[in-house]
């Protein structure tokens, strides 16, 4: 990167920084608490340009590129993972698939509204039945006239409640067949879309997580992305970016366990002196300091390769699992630095390890990570 470069990424985390500390750090525990979505933060951050941050201008977005997107995750997932996780869907599941797949009058129709943060979006792939195996799912678009009829249900999807717009995908060839699959935009208020069940989660209890449910949903052939049959194609296209999101959180909430643990680390005295200085400790604090630079790194090469709009997979998969599975760990042992007290909600270090484990689930698990990058590197 060049030095100008540097220097706006620099500004961005100093925005991002001071608008986490004002706006969210006051609020964690009473919405992790609570398993509130502060919707109106959301219309905030589009203000300040966080919504659409990838997004060119011309599509009324930030026209970032994915080192400030990742800088921007990095920033507020210290402060709160879970709001972290939020911008992070909006961003680049909904908001990304629109843009890399849709037509420009889809763009100016749905775009500006999107990185404005005034509409939430959702994305629609796991169901009850199909996670990983997303090729099988059951909700179905069946076509009739002008239009396309919607049935079947999505879980775990982050904003099904108070997101307003979705891209969903659908079946719409045989189950098990090449090419059955094909992306929708969906707006809340349709006839027959609505959402249900809320999930009680372990962490990240301020993003929503909740099913969406479609009873014979019509749409029209306008709010197709793209052509029939090429959904499952434009999803795995989506998580190769996503996989930088999910990476890009677990560096956040890594950082913010090892910041915390270093403080505590260095005020708790036993024994006439600090923790930090006990080797057991000290060597425990390297090894989280070490990991979170290499997962950095690994971020990096990924966003460098995306921002040239080169062949990412393996390393997008590659930065998601490092940083997902040592984010895991830098959590726990931040728990253990903390002793006791780590096990306590009075202190941070037991809400970055709630939130840490959905790293290695979401948008593909450590598995499927591993998958990827074994059929690439035998391939």
């Amino acid at each position: 990167m060049n030095t100008e470069t540097i220097d706006n990424i620099k500004m961005i985390a100093e925005t991002a920084r001071e608008f986490a500390e004002k706006n969210i750090r006051p609020n964690i525990m009473e919405w992790d608490e609570s398993q509130t979505f502060p919707k109106d933060l959301f219309h905030q951050l589009g203000e300040m340009g966080f919504m659409g941050i990838v997004v060119p201008e011309q599509y009324g977005g930030s026209g970032l590129g994915y080192h400030e997107y990742v800088t921007i995750l990095d920033e507020i997932s210290q402060v709160d993972p879970s709001i972290g996780l939020s911008v992070a869907a909006h961003n680049s599941l909904c908001t990304n698939h629109i843009y890399e797949f849709g037509n420009e009058e889809q763009r100016h129709k749905w775009l500006p509204q999107l990185a404005s943060g005034k509409v939430i979006g959702a994305w629609g792939l796991t169901e009850h039945n199909t996670g990983s195996d997303s090729g099988g799912m059951s909700t179905t678009a069946v076509k009739d006239g002008d239009e396309w009829i919607i049935n079947g249900a999505k879980n775990f999807i982050t904003h099904a409640i108070s997101g307003d717009i979705a891209v969903v995908m659908t079946r719409t060839g045989e189950k098990g067949a090449k090419n059955n699959s094909t992306a929708f935009v969906l707006e809340k208020g349709m006839p027959g879309f609505t959402s249900g069940k809320k999930e009680n989660k372990l962490g990240m209890r301020a993003s929503e997580t909740a099913e969406l449910i479609f009873d014979n949903v019509r749409v029209p052939d306008s709010h197709r992305l793209g052509e029939v049959g090429e959904g499952f194609k434009q999803a795995m296209k989506i998580l190769d970016g996503g996989r930088i999101s999910i990476a890009a959180l677990s560096l956040g909430t890594a950082r913010g366990a090892y910041k915390a643990a270093l403080k505590y680390a260095k005020e708790r005295h036993q024994f006439g002196k600090s923790i930090s200085e006990f080797q057991a400790i000290n060597f425990m604090l390297a090894d989280m300091a070490t990991e979170i630079d290499a997962a950095e790194l690994l971020i990096q090469r990924a966003a460098t390769l995306k921002n040239a709009k080169q062949k990412m997979t393996k390393e997008g998969a590659m930065a998601k699992l490092y940083a997902s599975e040592a984010c895991v760990r830098i959590s726990n042992n931040a728990v253990q630095i903390f002793g006791g007290y780590g096990y306590t909600k009075d202190f941070p270090a037991e809400k970055f390890y709630r939130d840490s484990k959905l790293c290695t689930i979401g948008e593909g698990t450590s598995e499927i990570q591993r998958l990827v990058i074994g059929r690439d590197i035998t391939k």
